[in-house]
């Protein structure tokens, strides 16, 4: 009989995992100066989210043999942009949201100024996390463009950029991919990507696979997140309810329709799961990851 795999164990463990590591490196960056910024940060990084982009990192570098360290510095700076992401884009100069993890949005908790002094010094850490000597120069120099060629005008920031100028705007939904594959997806690539360069065993085909693997569930994420947005409470999001619609963005269920917005993700995991399928290794975790991106409820 098969044993279905303790998924909610697993992310457990590795949760606190992240957040010791990211507790650690928050404490050795604190130096003299604004006492402040340093709490901020730490309020804006510990103490709640799914971790999502750090467990991809844990699960594709457990397969691949990574030693722990090495994930840990990969998984920790990953978080610190996401991070500062979230920072930034509850501003009101952006989504202006009032919550974030069911908390009081960095912003409202502290000032604007402040909070967007934190994204800037979130950055600069994940960057600097990246530079351990715990990692070997190539692992140093990998991670450091993929990093930065997710987190830039070509990734992250990009996305939002094309979100911001798309506001009360119709996209066919070729636009509303490629936005999201941008602004939500290259995170959750690179997360994939950094797990595998962790281990440093792995060949550029197996590379491939992941990174379509994580292609499927990155926009998979922004789908089931539009869905959420319309279908779930303030409480359980963490986050205000119906903001997309409030700021008449461009969305998928009000593209597709909310069964066929649905009908997508789920489309999406199954595609995730065929190029794991040519994966040479144990991808079990990575596979039950997947089914969560579509399963969680917020």
């Amino acid at each position: 009989m098969n044993v279905k795999f303790p998924l909610q164990d697993w992310m457990l463990k590795h949760q606190s995992q992240i957040e010791f590591v990211l507790e650690k490196r928050l404490q050795q960056a604190q130096k003299p100066g604004s006492a402040r910024l340093f709490e901020a940060m730490r309020y804006a990084t510990l103490g709640g989210g799914k971790r999502l982009r750090a467990l991809l990192v844990y699960a594709t570098g457990q397969a691949l043999g990574a030693k722990q360290s090495a994930m840990d510095v990969a998984a920790a700076a990953v978080e610190m942009i996401h991070a500062y992401s979230l920072v930034h884009d509850d501003m009101p100069i952006m989504d202006d949201d009032d919550l974030r993890r069911g908390r009081p949005t960095c912003h409202k908790a502290y000032d604007d100024a402040t909070a967007l002094l934190v994204g800037d010094a979130l950055q600069t850490l994940a960057f600097e996390t990246l530079c351990d000597d715990i990692l070997t120069e190539k692992q140093q120099s990998r991670m450091v463009k993929t990093l930065t060629q997710a987190s830039g005008a070509a990734g992250m920031a990009g996305g939002q950029a094309i979100d911001l100028e798309s506001v009360g705007k119709k996209l066919d939904i070729d636009a509303l991919q490629a936005m999201h594959k941008l602004k939500t997806g290259a995170l959750i690539r690179a997360s994939v990507v950094l797990g595998a360069l962790a281990a440093e065993h792995y060949d550029e085909v197996t590379l491939e696979h992941l990174d379509r693997y994580a292609d499927c569930i990155g926009l998979a994420f922004q789908v089931q997140d539009d869905v959420l947005d319309v279908i779930t409470d303030t409480q359980t999001l963490g986050k205000t309810q119906g903001a997309d619609i409030a700021l008449n963005k461009p969305t998928y269920p009000a593209l597709l329709g909310l069964e066929k917005a649905q009908q997508k993700a789920v489309a999406l995991i199954e595609k995730a799961l065929t190029h794991l399928d040519e994966c040479p290794f144990n991808t079990e975790v990575l596979a039950e990851l997947a089914q969560f991106v579509v399963k969680r409820s917020h």
